[in-house]
């Protein structure tokens, strides 16, 4: 299976360039799915319903969430019917949605996973030992595994990726908005990279208006932070081919498309 997994998309300009990019990326590389993290796309704080099915008209198959998770208050609506939509599996077990998920395409089965991480985030259940549970379970019905862990720092997503190396076939993080590069195979082959990137403003801070970020950096006093609905785009995204049989990573591509490296295909 060839799966590629599209870094938090932020924004109109986000959605754009998952758009204009998109149908060119699964010709290139022959994708079977598409898994996106979603929890920034309505205006930079959240998912409307609206966006969940444009993005699935726009090829998408599944998408996670994070922290932004609640911020619009409609997802209360529609979370529950919401079938390829996944919200981290350790919030509360009184949380509406659901933390993991399965797509089939073409005979083959693979379930996606979405984790929360804990350090300079709001506390919720150990994710270490949730993944680790929901990865044995979703191998019960394929050896097809992703994890999406939504985490701060570098040091508890490298942590994951250990506990779950040999076990789930890969595991990403989300969160920063910064694509690092470090992805690689890890022993038992698990596809891990600390941060797959963003998706949206390229020249902003984290996909917000930069003069916004450098006021609140200079004077230490409160703005509110917003999202452009025009300018250049970044798409960050990995690409990650599974053995159907193991599970296993068989290689790793790091995508990163923006107006200094443009599209190649």
């Amino acid at each position: 299976m060839k799966v590629l997994f599209i870094g938090d998309i932020v924004g109109d300009i986000g959605l754009d360039a998952v758009e204009k990019y998109l149908p060119k990326l699964k010709r290139k590389y022959a994708i079977d799915v598409v898994i996106a993290n979603a929890e920034n796309a309505a205006k930079g704080r959240g998912l409307t319903r609206r966006i969940y099915q444009d993005l699935l008209m726009m090829g998408v198959d599944a998408m996670t969430m994070g922290n932004h998770t609640w911020d619009q208050r409609e997802i209360f609506d529609f979370i529950d019917d919401a079938d390829y939509l996944v919200r981290p599996a350790n919030f509360s077990e009184d949380a509406p949605g659901k933390g993991m998920t399965t797509v089939t395409k073409n005979g083959q089965t693979i379930s996606i996973i979405n984790l929360h991480g804990r350090v300079f985030l709001p506390p919720h259940e150990d994710p270490f030992k949730v993944g680790k549970e929901l990865v044995a379970e979703a191998k019960k019905v394929s050896p097809l595994v992703f994890v999406d862990f939504h985490a701060e720092t570098t040091s508890e997503k490298i942590a994951l990726g250990w506990h779950l190396a040999g076990e789930a076939s890969c595991v990403v993080g989300t969160h920063t908005h910064v694509q690092t590069a470090d992805s690689r195979i890890l022993p038992g082959g698990t596809a891990y990279i600390s941060d797959v990137g963003m998706t949206g403003p390229y020249n902003e801070v984290l996909g917000m208006k930069k003069e916004s970020v450098l006021y609140r950096f200079q004077t230490n006093l409160p703005v509110r932070f917003e999202v452009p609905t025009k300018g250049d785009a970044v798409l960050s995204a990995v690409f990650v081919e599974l053995d159907d049989k193991t599970g296993q990573a068989k290689q790793m591509e790091r995508i990163y498309i923006n107006p200094d490296n443009p599209f190649k295909g």
